[in-house]
């Protein structure tokens, strides 16, 4: 064994291109590493490691029946993760060690140590940009530094792009079948069952969203009563889908959408672009991992310790029902739709002024489709701490967004069924007309008045 290929969050063989270069180079055995103790630390949510572990067991499974063995290991951590690369590849004489990168700070350090160990006992380590369409660093402004809004960086990056056409890159031609020896580390809760982890059913759900969602996406995407979205964040987060392979997939059926950014059919294709765009920052911008927030005058606003209301919150018993409803979604299925996560976020830093670090936290703990950079991003794009040309009042009214977004009611009912009788002109806040009817107990009380707290975040962000 010369070459091995070490998978991280890039669980994939299409449109791998670090995994493609490795068996060029003769890759017969590949490694993933258990790190259940660095996962608590970084709050991964339990129904996104069982997903994970499924995913695991399925890509063990292809791998074999192409002829790569993949060997899971516990490591416990990052530094076991380093430990037990190294000793692998001394067992094994490994010489080569191909990956994809990961630009988070710990697992940058964790790189870092093992290539200290890779270049003092001869082993080359190849890494590669697998999880992004422009590598962090190559999107600059004309001062060669980082954009810090994202319209500029997304009009330099379509600058850089719009004449590529993305292509969909089948695996190169592999082994023998080898047996594969399922591991106990890849046992499975069931929490994630929902998710399908196959390629068959994930390229069916890919073209079916492109085929026929697409056109109205722009149009349905924050409806929360409807699967207006793609559902494939799970997928980006994790590494089984890639964005290389969306882009293909996309201008198979619209050729030119990358030059019609104005049009319905780039909407979320700019979706896309925000997620390269967290990527650069998290990786250019360290200090955004150990949650300082980017726009340091921000430090000043003395955010409120209040262990009542961010428990109503995490609990969905705001007394808001669009805000419940959504934290209940989260709650019973390890998802939330994103005009509600903004929502959400914008009720918790401003209405109540709790900390957006809590919440960000708080996220990551259940999400399916928990990923750093972009939950970071979008935390401190609600709490108006992060990279925003918008101003610190943009505060999203709760009611009116429930109006507006799901005005019948109907999201709120499937989530709320307590609710369930209420007019719909009457559910987006319905405790006037629950006291009217006698029923004031039927539904908690609000807890805090939107005109009260938006004035007290105003105030506070004033500093």
């Amino acid at each position: 064994m010369n070459t091995l290929f070490w998978f991280r969050r890039d669980l994939r063989l299409f449109n791998n291109d670090a995994l493609y270069h490795a068996i060029e180079n003769g890759c017969r055995n590949a490694v993933f590493f258990i790190t259940e103790k660095q996962w608590q630390k970084h709050d991964v949510a339990a129904i996104q490691l069982d997903l994970l572990k499924r995913r695991l067991s399925f890509l063990g499974e292809l791998l074999a029946s192409k002829g790569i063995e993949l060997h899971i290991i516990d490591a416990a951590d990052y530094a076991g993760c380093v430990e037990k690369l190294a000793s692998f590849c001394e067992q094994h004489q490994v010489k080569n060690v191909y990956a994809n990168n990961e630009y988070e700070l710990n697992e940058v350090n964790r790189d870092k140590a093992f290539l200290q160990h890779a270049d003092s006992n001869g082993i080359a380590f190849y890494a590669y940009d697998g999880d992004v369409i422009a590598p962090p660093g190559s999107i600059k402004n004309q001062s060669g530094e980082m954009f810090k809004v994202f319209t500029p960086f997304k009009n330099a990056w379509l600058k850089v792009y719009q004449d590529t056409h993305f292509y969909f890159a089948e695996p190169p031609q592999m082994f023998e079948p080898i047996e594969w020896q399922p591991s106990e580390l890849l046992a499975s809760d069931g929490s994630s069952e929902k998710w399908p982890v196959d390629d068959e059913t994930l390229s069916h759900v890919c073209a079916r969203f492109i085929e026929e969602k697409l056109a109205t996406y722009q149009d349905q995407r924050d409806i929360p009563s409807i699967k207006g979205t793609s559902g494939l964040s799970p997928y980006l987060a994790l590494g089984i889908i890639s964005v290389h392979q969306l882009l293909a997939l996309i201008q198979q059926r619209h050729p030119d959408v990358l030059r019609s950014s104005k049009s319905n059919l780039f909407c979320w294709v700019n979706e896309l672009i925000w997620r390269e765009f967290y990527r650069h920052l998290i990786a250019i911008y360290p200090n955004l991992n150990k949650y300082e927030n980017f726009n340091d005058k921000y430090n000043a606003v003395k955010w409120r310790d209040d262990d009542s209301d961010f428990k109503a919150w995490c609990e969905g018993k705001t007394g808001y029902p669009l805000v419940d409803a959504a934290m209940r979604q989260l709650l019973q299925t390890g998802w939330m739709h994103n005009r509600l996560r903004m929502v959400v976020a914008s009720f918790l830093t401003k209405h109540l002024l709790i900390d957006w670090r809590k919440g960000e936290r708080f996220f990551m703990h259940h999400l399916i489709d928990g990923d750093l950079a972009s939950n970071n991003g979008g935390w401190q794009w609600a709490a108006s701490t992060g990279c925003d040309a918008q101003p610190y009042f943009r505060i999203f009214n709760p009611i009116t967004q429930s109006e507006r977004f799901d005005p019948d009611g109907e999201f709120i009912r499937k989530y709320l069924p307590e609710l369930e009788k209420i007019p719909a002109k009457k559910i987006h806040f319905p405790h006037d007309y629950l006291e009217k009817q006698g029923k004031s107990s039927s539904y908690w009380p609000a807890i805090v008045d939107h005109k009260a707290a938006r004035e007290r975040a105003l105030n506070a962000f004033k500093v």
